[in-house]
């Protein structure tokens, strides 16, 4: 009998020792919910204007150290100012605000859904998902807001509940 991905998170949530845990918890259950080739985890900053990717599911490419300047753009208003995903679905929409559209290309993605993970009425982190281009479909970006939003604020709330406590 296949277990509900859902259930399958909370437990593995429930279990997690480690940030890292409690991430790739998040990150299996958006890999079985809404699909994603890519996977990461940033941290806002606002008092720094930096971001810091706390988790990543590939490490070569998306490393989990340094942090990086927060741009002032149309992203940033969307997500950070309006709380609001973002969605591109072609290399060419993701190069206008990140630029590492060369890097995703390589990797086989073309299409990305940042979800703000909002705490406190703030955005504090953003759940960063990437498939081949044309993947996330208003469907799916429905599936992102109704399946992951709120085990997002859980996965991030365990996560820094065990980093203070290591």
């Amino acid at each position: 009998m296949t277990q509900d991905p859902r259930h399958i998170f909370e437990a593995a949530l429930a279990s997690a020792e480690t940030p890292t845990q409690a991430f790739d918890a998040l990150c299996t259950l958006t890999k079985a919910t809404v699909g994603a080739k890519l996977f990461t985890v940033m941290t806002a900053d606002m008092e720094r204007m930096e971001s810091r990717r706390a988790y990543t599911d590939d490490a070569a490419n998306y490393p989990t150290s340094g942090t990086k300047t927060i741009q002032m753009n149309r992203w940033f208003e969307q997500v950070h100012g309006r709380h609001e995903a973002f969605v591109a679905n072609t290399l060419a929409e993701i190069d206008t605000v990140f630029p590492d559209a060369e890097l995703i290309g390589r990797l086989g993605c073309g299409s990305v859904v940042n979800l703000p993970i909002i705490l406190a009425g703030k955005m504090v982190a953003t759940v960063n998902i990437l498939h081949e281009e044309g993947y996330y479909t208003p469907a799916r970006v429905a599936q992102v807001h109704d399946l992951l939003t709120l085990p997002a604020l859980a996965a991030l709330a365990v996560a820094r509940v065990l980093e203070a406590d290591s």
